[in-house]
């Protein structure tokens, strides 16, 4: 299952940001393949692997089926990388 968190402005150029992040690796690589991201923009932070995506790359990834979640999803997430 891949998963996006909730779009904020942490000042890009670009405007508010999310994160891709998923179960596995391999799913993760999927779906940033599906929606047109580089490999090179892979963030592999061991709390965290995610891929950074814009508004319109946000949507697209929720319409090929990745699931919206909040912030304490993800910190969940995190707690769980650092046991």
């Amino acid at each position: 299952m891949t998963y996006v968190d909730t779009l904020l402005d942490y000042g890009w150029r670009l405007g508010p940001s999310c994160h891709l992040m998923a179960d596995s690796l391999d799913e993760l690589h999927d779906m940033a393949a599906r929606l047109g991201l580089k490999r090179r923009w892979f963030q592999d932070d061991p709390r965290l692997p995610h891929y950074d995506l814009t508004t319109r790359r946000r949507a697209a990834a929720v319409h090929l089926g990745a699931r919206e979640v909040g912030r304490r999803f993800v910190a969940a997430r995190v707690r769980l990388c650092l046991r």
